[in-house]
């Protein structure tokens, strides 16, 4: 059986492409042609399109193009125009928010205007994307499972560039968009409040996101493990005695004791990983506007050691 051992699919069968649902809906916004990609097809599926763009997917692809092009002429300038010290510099390079003396105003472009309005397109690209994600679940009789994952990891996007800085009176306390910046911003964050692992959402976001890591894990093994016997056709082999499904249940019972059920090891998992950034972001929207230092909460809380 050493053929099932490749990590890549071995097969890929090739057909005339999916083009989708046609009759009764719209096409005129939709892709009109698909491609095949070999590479693609080793992870996934290997057809490459139809793509449904529509009226909030043009608005959210507009947006996010000039708020990648403001940040990159940003750091054009910072390399003086010398495309030698961008590459160089590239993970250096910063467009930082505006500072203390600013608050909430306005400020000059080169002091932190240029990333107010680049906040302002990335915000919309990421919102109008969420309600594109929303109207595509709602046009194919989805459930909306996919929509509220991401607004999970929108609201920690939004804590961080928004309603935390709005709350603190200050941009300044915004995130950096830059690559070292950014890692900068997030230990000086934890350093200036007292260690943030000292904070009780902070670690439950750090427990959900290693437990989807883990839960994931097992069941994507599994799947891989009896795709032989059509482990990827779930819900008809859910029935089915002697199949893929039940040498899974089976595994799982004999090795722990407990298997979740085919739908419920995607509803561990998908709210483990929702939790990851809703716990996240409740313990950075704490930081700073309830909570000063961690360390002295957890020590009045019996948290962490008295000194």
């Amino acid at each position: 059986m050493a053929e099932y051992q490749n990590i890549f699919t071995q097969v890929q069968a090739r057909g005339a492409p999916e083009m989708g649902m046609v009759e009764d809906v719209d096409l005129s916004n939709r892709g009109k042609s698909a491609t095949f990609s070999t590479l693609a097809g080793w992870l996934g599926n290997a057809q490459l399109g139809p793509v449904y763009l529509g009226t909030m997917g043009v608005i959210s692809l507009a947006s996010g193009i000039t708020w990648f092009v403001m940040v990159g002429m940003w750091y054009w300038y910072q390399a003086g125009f010398n495309p030698a010290v961008f590459l160089r510099d590239l993970f250096w390079f910063s467009l930082e928010p505006p500072a203390e003396e600013y608050g909430l105003g306005f400020a000059p472009l080169k002091q932190g205007g240029w990333w107010l309005i680049s906040s302002f397109f990335l915000l919309v690209a990421v919102c109008s994307w969420w309600v594109r994600t929303w109207l595509r679940a709602q046009a194919l009789g989805m459930g909306k499972h996919v929509s509220w994952a991401f607004a999970s990891a929108i609201w920690l996007f939004l804590v961080l560039g928004l309603f935390r800085p709005i709350l603190m009176g200050s941009w300044s306390h915004a995130v950096p968009y830059g690559i070292f910046s950014h890692l900068d911003w997030t230990n000086l964050f934890s350093l200036q409040y007292g260690n943030l692992f000292y904070n009780p959402f902070h670690a439950l976001s750090i427990v959900f996101l290693y437990g989807s890591a883990l839960l994931f894990a097992m069941h994507g093994a599994t799947i891989l493990a009896v795709s032989r016997f059509g482990g990827d056709r779930e819900l008809e082999q859910i029935v089915d005695r002697g199949t893929a499904s039940e040498r899974a249940a089976l595994f799982w019972r004999w090795t722990m004791g407990f298997n979740a059920t085919m739908e419920g090891i995607h509803r561990w998992a998908w709210w483990f990983a929702v939790l990851v950034t809703l716990t996240g972001g409740i313990g950075i929207l704490l930081t700073g506007t309830v909570v000063d230092n961690w360390y002295v909460w957890a020590q009045e809380h019996g948290y962490a050691p008295l000194e």
